[in-house]
């Protein structure tokens, strides 16, 4: 059985919740008291030692870094579908998943961090980075459905959580029309798992 070490509120770990839906794995959650500092506690530290959720055990496997689960499920569950052989559709994707954890964490995701939790920051920096990352996504998807080839991707997955909340960091997103589209596309999905604070149409 797959276990999840998870934070309900958390963007990253809503990544792995919305891959194992959309695969149809059975699996388990381990919420982590992010507040309670359990994840400095030794035993969550020996699974990942930057102290971080989420953390991905399949059957003793320790997997840290949302971006890196959603590479391992991809490859190991996914099948061509999920994990392309073609060497130019894996270089986009990891692209994205690069985009994910710098420019999307960098804005949209510190923002909501500052405004839903309190957490202090530089917002004009945040902001700055939020508004480029929001124009480029938008443009990219004015003529495609996806953000690599014809079919969902973990470029999707990865990039998706924390511009859906968005409007949970003070962002106004209703000007990005393909963006919105997007994720309407990523809902209808089967298999698709939401999260609370996320933009609703």
């Amino acid at each position: 059985m797959i276990t999840l070490y998870d934070m309900s509120l958390s963007g990253n770990c809503h990544k792995v919740r919305l891959l194992l839906g959309l695969l149809v794995l059975p699996y388990q959650i381990q919420a982590v008291d992010l507040r309670g500092g359990e994840q400095r506690s030794p035993e969550h530290l020996q699974r990942n030692p930057f102290g971080q959720v989420p953390v991905l055990d399949d059957e003793g496997l320790i997997i840290r870094d949302s971006q890196a689960i959603l590479v391992y499920l991809a490859k190991r569950y996914g099948g061509e579908k999920w994990w392309p052989d073609d060497a130019y559709q894996l270089a986009q994707i990891a692209a994205w998943l690069s985009t994910a954890a710098n420019e999307v964490a960098n804005g949209p995701a510190k923002l909501r961090v500052h405004h839903k939790f309190g957490s202090p920051i530089d917002t004009a920096a945040a902001g700055h980075t939020a508004d480029k990352v929001l124009g480029i996504i938008d443009r990219h998807l004015q003529n495609q459905d996806w953000l690599v080839g014809d079919s969902v991707s973990i470029a999707d997955i990865a990039v998706y959580p924390y511009l859906a909340l968005a409007p949970e960091g003070g962002l106004d997103i209703e000007t990005y029309s393909n963006t919105l589209a997007w994720f309407q596309r990523l809902r209808a999905l089967p298999g698709y798992v939401a999260m609370p604070g996320m933009w609703q149409a």
